[in-house]
């Protein structure tokens, strides 16, 4: 493997360095000691990593040539970081459950991007002249899709120990009202 598969120009380069930031950073969150300084600092890395993934994902069209499938996806990740950075950063109502939940699918997010990045680096297995092909979609779907319903057991058997437990740790935390 050629390292202009992993990387074509330096946007290129950029997205693959603060994408395993990112991946370590958010491992770290995921499994380290909430609330403490240190999440914090790396919680931050984590954030800025993100969003400079983020960033350069938008101007990356070496799949597609024009908006893709991967393009998408980066809103909706966009979106799980605004949503777990912003209570927290406003102090509103239910901050630490929008953190735990949005936070927790960013990383989630992540592994399966990193899934499906390692696969559209196979050359002729799923690319074949730089255009996807049907195996490539089904390779990407299943890894992707394996990554997500793992996270979406984990996240649906342990969100209310989360939020107990880190209730009890840091404070009251109020469920957030989303009807008003």
């Amino acid at each position: 493997m050629h390292l202009s598969n992993l990387i074509s120009d330096a946007t290129g380069g950029i997205h693959l360095l603060f994408s395993v930031v990112a991946l370590i950073a958010g491992t770290y969150i995921l499994f380290g000691r909430k609330g403490t300084v240190l999440h914090r600092k790396i919680g931050y890395l984590y954030t800025i990593a993100m969003t400079l993934v983020l960033v350069t994902a938008f101007v990356i069209y070496n799949l597609y040539g024009s908006f893709g499938i991967f393009h998408w996806l980066a809103l909706v990740s966009s979106v799980t970081l605004v949503g777990g950075m912003v209570p927290m950063f406003l102090k509103l109502k239910g901050a630490l459950a929008y953190h735990i939940s949005f936070m927790y699918w960013s990383v989630v997010g992540l592994y399966g991007a990193f899934v499906a990045e390692t696969l559209v680096r196979f050359p002729k297995v799923v690319v074949e002249s730089g255009i996807p092909n049907g195996t490539f979609y089904l390779m990407t779907g299943i890894g992707v899709f394996v990554v997500m319903s793992i996270g979406n057991i984990v996240f649906f058997r342990n969100k209310d120990k989360w939020l107990k437990r880190y209730t009890a740790e840091f404070g009251r935390v109020e469920e957030p009202e989303l009807n008003g």
